[in-house]
């Protein structure tokens, strides 16, 4: 029973610790691996599921996440076009209407908006930062993104800038 507990704490560390990188760079990903990895554990800790099927169940998260990195490196996206990828490709109802390859062209369009936009101090001058809104906002558009889904992407994709800034920030440090 020990040996499980340890193998539990471990799988457990070692995956948060993966998914807690991925935080820096990529909101989408980590909120949503963060997820699952939390419903394992709390299926474990409400007896919903024993310790060797909690166990399974990080270990098909981990392969998740290897496969699912795999995909991405496939995909041709830079880390940071994947992260404005997911942050559009969020809802599902703007994937059904756009299609993968238009979201992928938005995510790139996206990365270069914001790496060409997003001065040191964006995240402090609300000038810098409603004038990306609205650079956002068009992009949207641009790319016929549901416009009932605009305002909640728009949203998520400046969290998403204001993460990638950050890494850069401490990337040049």
């Amino acid at each position: 029973m020990e040996y499980k507990n340890l193998a539990l704490e471990t799988l457990k560390k070692l995956l948060s610790d993966e998914i807690k990188s991925r935080a820096s760079t990529n909101l989408i990903q980590s909120k949503s691996l963060m997820e699952m990895l939390e419903n394992s554990i709390k299926k474990y800790q409400n007896k919903i599921i024993s310790a060797a099927e909690v166990i399974e169940e990080l270990i098909e998260l981990a392969n998740s996440i290897k496969n699912k990195d795999k995909k991405d490196e496939d995909s041709g996206l830079t880390k940071e076009e994947l992260a404005f990828y997911y942050a559009v490709a969020e809802n599902k109802s703007a994937k059904e209407v756009l299609g993968n390859d238009i979201l992928r062209e938005l995510a790139v369009y996206l990365s270069e908006v914001v790496k060409n936009n997003a001065t040191i101090d964006w995240t402090i001058k609300e000038s810098v930062r409603a004038k990306l809104k609205v650079m956002v906002k068009r992009a949207l558009r641009k790319f016929g993104y549901p416009p009932d889904l605009q305002k909640l992407a728009t949203d998520t994709v400046l969290k998403q800038a204001e993460l990638l800034a950050n890494h850069w920030t401490k990337e040049e440090t």
